[in-house]
């Protein structure tokens, strides 16, 4: 048999925000993909009618586009294997339930919510399997004619699997190795539904996964109860030697590692666990996103990448790229992954430092127009190259450095009562009438001038100094001082100080008079 061509897929429900758990799935997905010259398909799994909540696929797929992962074909994407909708393929799958029917491997079952129910509360731990389908209203149990007459009177029904009892299913998984479950303990599932003429996960993701050519079937661990199912409706179908391969990949746990990540984790201890932000269509209720929160795609995707996988070595920064080639399936891990949103703050940070200081302006200038600032970009870079070193999201950015644009009109108190003494309005006079003298307000020129005058009167440098940044930024924080004032330039620099000497650094209103 010729080697075929590697084919994944990410198939999504549209039941609400796209969780950051099933992103990582697709991430491992796509990498795969990648390494071995293979396709990635994007498919929407809608069978589900009553769960499904309208602008979900819209935001799984600006979920993708901001994340930077890329599908070959798909839903809104095209290819040779649609429709890519589950929804749209109702007569694909009647077909395939018929073949199942009339091969004696499923049936038709009648048995109402409140029969099965009744069947519940009679029989404790109650399965609807061999031992029990004898007893219960099928296909198995009534005849040809009775079958028809309730078909043809409107009764509604399911076809469910018949699977056979004492069989051990083995289920070669690409993390887990060999996975043997005994059929006695499956329950003939449910794989087709009258009342919307649609199939259930089970048989759809079966029927779709063979004839999209699907080879590889990565997907959560939350799947691997169902594997063995899946083996048998494909030695059913008689697709046995064209199955996939599976891996099924560990959870995401809570920070704590207590159990599985959810969005009440995220909102307890401040984090996203959706990559955009989500308006849920049905409560009104809006969950923070990556995206909106400040994160880099980029960062996101390298912290996600080592939830789970090590790349055999000790780096932890990782282009897409990189990661493409280091990939290995069988180097994911078969424990649970702690979700540690702490280190995804700090690829953040490390993103940011990566990021040129012009593509970390392009970030700033937005935040800085919100404020009603419009800045040369030169002078957004330099800012940006100064400071980047110091935040975690661009948007801290603004508070850091927004002495930088406009002048203080208040000092903070503690500083003020600290770095400004008695004589700092005489000093900062005499420093500003020194600056004024200069021809040369270069950062080396400044420096090397008033460096020398405090040396040659004696003052102390940093009684001068910190009095001189307390005037240009307010408070006692920033770079180096002259990395300031020369970015100021000679006349803001000078305006501020004599501010500062005319306000004896005490501002119009401070910032815990604001505050009562």
């Amino acid at each position: 048999m010729t080697e075929r061509k590697v084919r994944v897929r990410f198939a999504p429900s549209p039941t609400g925000a796209l969780h950051i758990g099933g992103v990582r799935t697709a991430l491992y997905n796509y990498l795969f993909a990648r390494q071995h010259n293979g396709d990635l398909v994007f498919r929407i799994e809608d069978t589900d009618s009553n769960r499904f909540v309208p602008g979900a696929e819209e935001y799984i797929i600006e979920s993708f586009k901001w994340l930077g992962i890329k599908f070959d074909e798909g839903v809104s994407f095209g290819g040779n294997y649609g429709p890519y909708r589950q929804s749209e393929r109702r007569d694909i799958y009647k077909k395939y339930v018929q073949i199942l029917l009339e091969a004696g491997k499923a049936y038709i079952a009648f048995d109402t919510p409140a029969e099965l129910e009744a069947k519940r509360a009679e029989i404790a731990n109650f399965q609807y399997d061999a031992s029990t389908r004898t007893s219960m209203r099928n296909s198995l149990t009534l005849s040809k004619e009775e079958v028809d007459k309730l078909i043809a009177d409107g009764e509604q029904y399911v076809v469910r699997f018949k699977i056979e009892p004492n069989e051990d299913v083995h289920v070669h998984d690409l993390i887990r190795s060999e996975v043997v479950i005994n059929s006695s303990i499956l329950d003939d599932k449910v794989l087709y539904k009258s009342v919307d003429e649609l199939p259930t996960y089970h048989l759809a993701n079966i029927v779709d996964d063979h004839l999209m050519e699907i080879t590889h079937v990565i997907r959560g661990e939350e799947w691997l109860p169902s594997a063995p199912l899946h083996v048998l409706l494909y030695r059913a179908f008689g697709w046995e030697d064209t199955m996939p391969e599976f891996a099924h990949l560990p959870l995401l746990l809570k920070p704590d590692g207590k159990g599985k990540l959810s969005k009440r984790d995220g909102d307890r201890l401040g984090f996203p666990v959706f990559p955009l932000e989500w308006h849920d269509p049905k409560t009104g209720e809006v969950s923070s996103g990556y995206r909106e929160s400040g994160y880099l795609p980029e960062a996101v995707l390298n912290f996600l990448a080592l939830l789970g996988w090590n790349p055999g070595n000790d780096q932890e920064i990782m282009s897409l790229d990189e990661m493409v080639q280091l990939f290995d399936v069988h180097r994911c891990s078969k424990a649970g992954a702690k979700f540690d949103y702490v280190k995804g703050i700090w690829f953040n940070h490390e993103y940011i430092l990566k990021m040129s200081d012009e593509k970390v302006a392009q970030l700033f200038v937005p935040i800085l127009k919100e404020h009603g600032i419009e800045a040369p970009m030169d002078k957004v870079v330099t800012v940006v190259g100064l400071m980047k070193g110091r935040v975690n999201f661009v948007k801290e950015l603004w508070e850091l450095c927004k002495f930088f644009f406009v002048a203080p009109l208040e000092y903070e108190e503690k500083t003020r009562k600290k770095r400004w003494k008695e004589d700092s309005p005489e000093m900062m006079s005499k420093l500003a009438d020194l600056l004024e003298s200069l021809d040369d307000f270069s950062l080396e020129n400044q420096e090397r001038v008033v460096m020398k005058w405090i040396e040659d009167n004696g003052y102390h440098t940093g009684n001068i100094m910190n009095a001189f940044r307390l005037a240009l930024v307010g408070d006692g924080i920033g770079p180096h001082m002259f990395d300031i004032s020369a970015l100021l330039g000679k006349d803001e620099t000078i305006s501020r100080l004599h501010k500062a000497v005319e306000r004896d650094c005490f501002p119009v209103f401070t910032k815990d008079k604001a505050q009562k």
